[in-house]
């Protein structure tokens, strides 16, 4: 259980420090993993910068990921719940450039100066936890199609599964804690309060 973002972040900082962990730069998914990659940027003294992606929400259901899109239209697509739910190819296509555009959005909005560059470059990426891992995933695709020499995943909590499917896109997945009943990110924080646009620009800036 962890108090909040910060704390979290903290946590995971002196895992990643403690096991000799090298990288070039961070990223954070805004806004949630701001606060938790802010004390990983500054433990191992690197730049922290975004990469932002939107889950694809299932028709008549937003809330339940199909996929998921980064800014540059790179997708992952959960085609088990695809064939489930027997989803067309016409209403992926208009969720996925939805997605993206909601990204694209998303990282104009937080990021002031040019992007870190990511060609040749390890990249650590963070966010406050996963549950279906469908925006983590994506934001993978979209540095590999970018560029990245390497990609290491750390989260603070994460499902077995999850974390599983990750391994097999990401370099190296870090967790503090795999719990095999998981039901959803919050429930392993006592204060998860919503990230405001203003927070998480601080978070960058600071």
């Amino acid at each position: 259980m962890f108090d909040n973002r910060t704390d979290a972040g903290e946590q995971l900082a002196e895992r990643l420090h403690t096991e000799g962990v090298h990288a070039d730069v961070v990223l954070g998914i805004p806004r949630g993993a701001l606060p938790v990659a802010r004390p990983v940027a500054d433990r191992l003294d690197l730049p922290l910068d975004i990469v932002a992606a939107k889950k694809m929400g299932a028709p008549n259901n937003p809330e339940y990921a199909i996929g998921a899109a980064a800014p540059d239209g790179s997708a992952w697509l959960n085609d088990e719940a695809i064939q489930q739910l027997d989803v067309s190819d016409a209403y992926l296509e208009s969720a996925r450039e939805q997605a993206a555009e909601t990204a694209r959005e998303k990282e104009e909005t937080y990021r002031e100066g040019p992007p870190e560059p990511i060609e040749g470059r390890r990249v650590l990426l963070v966010d406050d936890g996963v549950a279906t891992g469908a925006t983590m995933l994506a934001s993978i695709r979209r540095l590999k199609s970018g560029g990245a020499e390497s990609i290491i995943v750390a989260v603070p909590v994460g499902p077995p599964s999850t974390l599983d499917r990750i391994r097999q896109e990401a370099d190296e997945v870090i967790a503090l804690e795999e719990p095999a009943r998981f039901g959803a990110v919050g429930r392993f924080y006592r204060n998860f309060g919503q990230v405001t646009d203003e927070e998480a620009q601080e978070y960058l800036t600071t």
